[in-house]
């Protein structure tokens, strides 16, 4: 008797896999949650909303995202063949609008009136705007202050797009805290908002609907990737912080013999506070509502983290990640700070894209990975594009000469 494929299975009805995940919540948001939950189930059934969101992809988001084999990289490398998932090609510049959009149909559906979020790196916030826009819905993106910095043009174009930029001012005034920020806002009036949830993270539902929402990205790039080579590749990696990007990829191959890579940010060293590699050096905790990997202090709480890219600067990983790595289906990789910025002029210099930081970890772990597989093809989610981030590496890293 065959098995069901992966997706099918997991998470279980109470949103676990294996122990991660669950739903650790406020008894005043039990209800709303159980609400979401119920409206998702019947949606996701639904030809109509199906069929929608289909329309949206094809004709708004410019969906299906092509994948590119990067001849010059591979042949400066002088290893395996290199090849991105061009999702920097989607919309507004990155994978986030995949389940924006969704979450925004969910939320007309729900009779919801607001959307409410966290953002690090400002994808996630500029693909909220942007779909609150699209379906007449008022929006409210929280952001840390060093991210609102450091990330300045999301932040213009989210409040082009007619979004309210709420700053958090405390902690370490990044991704964590405008998490935290912006639950705060939500828990006051969860009968009119939603909280669009940007990764793979939270209460059940949302690891499993952002995952199923980003799912598209695995099943363009299977279909696509045997067209343009006649099998699949050998690897597949992507950037993880919460780790939407990676788990949309993965979806596609879970049940095939692909290796998996999840990259981790190990910034500026293995000290807690100077990376992000969470599944690396974290244990099990729970935080903003769910069971996980986590990276904590000596008292239990969550630790301080870093990465020169605010996307994936979180001090946890989705529970679906910390799953896979705990029965052995996916690998952990790494890139410090200044291997994603060699990547991110290599691929600006050599092959014409710019990339975002967070996915210029997953493109310096392919090239490592490149030069010890000389016979093997590796497949990169391209998660982003790097408008947003060239200003910040200039004034950094001075352009090197090609």
């Amino acid at each position: 008797m065959n098995q069901k494929p992966y997706l099918e299975t997991m998470p279980d009805e109470n949103g676990y896999f294996g122990k991660f995940g669950g739903s650790f919540i406020p008894p005043q948001l039990e209800e709303p949650f159980k609400d979401i939950r119920e409206a998702y189930k019947k949606l996701s059934q639904s030809d109509e909303y199906i069929k929608e969101l289909r329309y949206i992809r094809k004709h708004f988001q410019g969906r299906p995202t092509p994948i590119y084999h990067c001849k010059n990289l591979s042949k400066l490398i002088g290893g395996g063949q290199i090849y991105l998932k061009r999702e920097d090609l989607n919309h507004m510049g990155a994978h986030k609008l995949n389940h924006t959009m969704a979450e925004a149909l969910l939320a007309k559906s729900l009779g919801k009136k607001k959307l409410i979020a966290e953002t690090g790196a400002g994808q996630h916030g500029v693909a909220l705007a942007t779909a609150a826009a699209y379906f007449g819905l008022e929006c409210e993106i929280h952001m840390g202050e060093v991210d609102i910095e450091k990330e300045y043009p999301n932040v213009v174009r989210m409040k082009i797009l007619g979004a309210k930029v709420v700053p958090a001012t405390h902690g370490l005034k990044t991704l964590k805290e405008a998490v935290d920020s912006a639950f705060e806002a939500y828990v006051k009036d969860p009968q009119s908002q939603l909280f669009c949830i940007g990764s793979v993270v939270g209460p059940h539902p949302f690891p499993k609907m952002i995952r199923d929402f980003q799912s598209i990205v695995g099943l363009e790039s299977k279909e696509q990737f045997k067209e343009l080579t006649g099998k699949l590749p050998d690897t597949v990696a992507a950037c993880v912080g919460g780790g939407s990007n990676a788990i949309g990829i993965f979806s596609g191959f879970i049940d095939d013999d692909v290796e998996l890579y999840g990259v981790e940010p190990m910034g500026k060293g293995d000290k807690i506070g100077e990376h992000s590699a969470s599944l690396t050096y974290g244990k099990e905790g729970v935080m903003h509502g769910f069971n996980s990997i986590m990276l904590s202090d000596e008292n239990g709480e969550p630790a301080a983290v870093y990465s020169i890219a605010s996307g994936i600067d979180y001090p946890s990983v989705g529970p679906e990640h910390a799953y896979l790595n705990s029965i052995g289906r996916t690998n952990i990789g790494h890139c410090n700070d200044e291997e994603a910025i060699d990547a991110f002029y290599k691929l600006s210099q050599y092959e014409g894209i710019i990339p975002a930081l967070e996915s210029a970890h997953a493109v310096a772990f392919a090239m490592k990975y490149a030069v010890q597989n000389p016979d093997k093809s590796i497949l990169v989610n391209l998660s982003g594009r790097g408008d947003k981030d060239i200003d910040f590496v200039v004034d950094n890293y001075p352009i090197p000469t090609k």
